[in-house]
């Protein structure tokens, strides 16, 4: 594992040279690539200082309580490594991760698409808040949205509506809201007081010009 993690800290560092060198900066589309590349493995290089720290103490530990003839430092030893050893199959298992090839797309911009489901106007009132809940969501995490298209309901809300995001790694972290979303409670449109179940589907897409074509075609027509 640590061999593995030094190997890619290493490709690291070559990139990273690369990036500074004048027929790269003077190529637009292979800096991007590079960059691109030097982001991606980041997060290894950093799991990989993290735990090389923690073999190393895992080591030092041991060692001391090889050789050491002191009580009280082989109890601090021992201690640490009852600390530390329990970390290291968690620690494997998220460079395990790390280490399974990202999706090409992930790095893609998204379009989402929301419609009110089972529920008239209160699943039109629910789809409003889904697409209000994104969009902070969204301006938190630094990515720009624009509403493509969007129908209203009838006291709010939207029936459906379709914004673009844009920005690093979008469609890797908003592609797993597509599915259906259900709320159950007593909705503004109850008269009653009596619990209503709602629904709302989200589809989320990678973003082209063939595909915002097509969502607008299909939700209505009317690009804003």
């Amino acid at each position: 594992m640590l061999d593995k993690l030094e190997a890619i800290y290493q490709r690291s560092k070559q990139v990273e040279d690369m990036l500074s060198q004048p027929d790269i900066l003077a190529d637009m589309k292979r800096y991007t690539q590079m960059n691109r590349e030097y982001k991606s493995l980041q997060p290894l290089v950093n799991k990989y200082f993290e735990y090389k720290n923690l073999i190393g103490n895992i080591e030092n530990a041991k060692e001391i309580l090889k050789n050491e003839k002191d009580a009280d430092l082989r109890d601090m030893a021992k201690m640490e490594l009852d600390e530390l050893e329990p970390l290291v199959a968690p620690m494997e298992e998220e460079v395990r991760i790390l280490l399974i090839p990202k999706d090409p797309e992930d790095d893609k911009n998204a379009v989402v698409e929301i419609r009110g489901g089972t529920g008239g106007d209160e699943a039109s009132l629910f789809a409003g808040e889904l697409f209000r809940m994104y969009e902070r969501y969204c301006d938190k995490r630094g990515w720009k949205t624009e509403v493509i298209d969007f129908t209203e309901g009838t006291v709010g809300g939207f029936k459906e509506i379709v914004m673009e995001v844009t920005g690093e790694g979008v469609y890797g972290v908003l592609k797993y809201e597509s599915g259906v979303h259900r709320v159950q409670r007593v909705p503004d449109t109850e008269a009653q007081g009596r619990v209503h179940t709602s629904a709302a589907s989200v589809v989320v897409l990678v973003s082209s010009s063939a595909c915002m074509k097509d969502i607008v075609t299909n939700v209505g027509g009317r690009p804003k």
